[in-house]
């Protein structure tokens, strides 16, 4: 396998064929002003000793060089080692609530930032498992499938918010139906979701869809954000308090029973996020206590990169270029 390491420099190549077009039009130049000075035998005195083939020569040397240059710095890499890593884990698929209602702020900073922290917490607490992230609101989103890779998992969840959902409201089941479709359906164990949400629009179908879900052997843990009591909710487009049809403040509420039944029925555990340290030991231990299963994962171990064969050839080039001489050969080297 062949890459490039630093691909966003290709830009720099589309530079070759410019200069090469100005080169093109500085000989024509010299052409016309030789032609514009007077008798051509008397110009073609003066200059009898320019090798113009030379002229071309140290000129293509120097583009040469400099193509070379681009692509050393963009790094050329070959496939190294590759070794096999086996590895106990559990596949965990998180399921974010991104819905405009995740933005109350009866949980300091928000809804969506606290249940941000969360997630990332566990990952941390989890780095053998493979991890996956559905966002939903009004609609249902494969963020990221199942991965090792926790470092994109973390990058997708900062960005996580309602402008990845632009439908509002609050699908959970299909959600939970799309997170179950990312597991390998040929393992009847192993696998969790974890659902966090506020749970405000009740989802009549949620409930058949956990139990669908629950005979497949999927775990899911549910984890309630915000406050019964409620909080209005900031539309970020307008930074106005969101109002119902007949003008009235809207209070969005933490609705607890929707989301203790779905843990109930697939024997998970639900937990409302008060303390966010508890919330995480409670998570972690209920994880933990899924049978894990042993995956084999064969992982590129590094690359090879070889930037510096080319920046080596790029500075041969350039020396040779400095060294050949614009004059004819006359018996003797001349300087430039």
């Amino acid at each position: 396998m062949i890459r490039f390491d630093n691909i966003s420099y290709w830009w720099c190549l589309t530079a070759i064929p410019f200069l090469g077009l100005l080169f093109f039009f500085l000989l024509k130049w010299k052409k016309t002003v030789a032609a514009r000075l007077g008798d051509a035998r008397l110009i073609s005195y003066i200059t009898r000793n320019f090798a113009m083939p030379r002229f071309i020569l140290k000129f293509l040397l120097v583009l040469t060089a400099l193509t070379i240059t681009v692509l050393g710095i963009m790094n050329l890499q070959l496939e190294g080692k590759t070794e096999t890593i086996r590895r106990k884990g559990v596949d965990i698929m998180m399921v974010l609530d991104v819905s405009k209602s995740m933005l109350a702020e009866d949980i300091k900073p928000s809804r969506l930032e606290r249940a941000k922290q969360l997630l990332t917490l566990l990952m941390n607490k989890f780095e053998d498992d493979r991890v996956g992230l559905v966002l939903f609101a009004g609609r249902a989103y494969m963020q990221m499938p199942l991965t090792t890779d926790h470092s994109a998992a973390r990058m997708y969840i900062e960005e996580a918010g309602p402008n990845a959902v632009p439908t509002q409201g609050t699908v959970i089941s299909d959600a939970l139906q799309m997170a179950n479709r990312a597991f390998d359906s040929k393992d009847p164990k192993y696998k969790a979701i974890v659902l966090i949400s506020d749970g405000e629009d009740h989802d009549t179908d949620a409930e058949k869809t956990a139990r669908e879900i629950a005979k497949q052997g999927v775990m899911i843990n549910t984890v309630g954000i915000g406050t019964p009591d409620g909080a209005p909710i900031v539309d970020p487009a307008t930074n106005q308090l969101k109002k119902d049809a007949e003008g009235q403040t809207v209070i969005s509420k933490l609705n607890e029973a929707e989301l203790q039944n779905l843990s109930e029925i697939t024997n998970g555990i639900y937990i409302r996020l008060d303390n966010i340290d508890d919330a995480l030991a409670s998570l972690s231990q209920q994880l933990d206590s899924v049978e894990k299963k042993s995956l084999t994962d064969t992982e590129y171990v590094n690359f090879k990169s070889y930037f510096q064969w080319f920046l080596a050839a790029a500075l041969i080039l350039l020396l040779i270029e400095l060294i050949i001489p614009e004059r004819k050969w006359t018996g003797k080297w001349n300087s430039a």
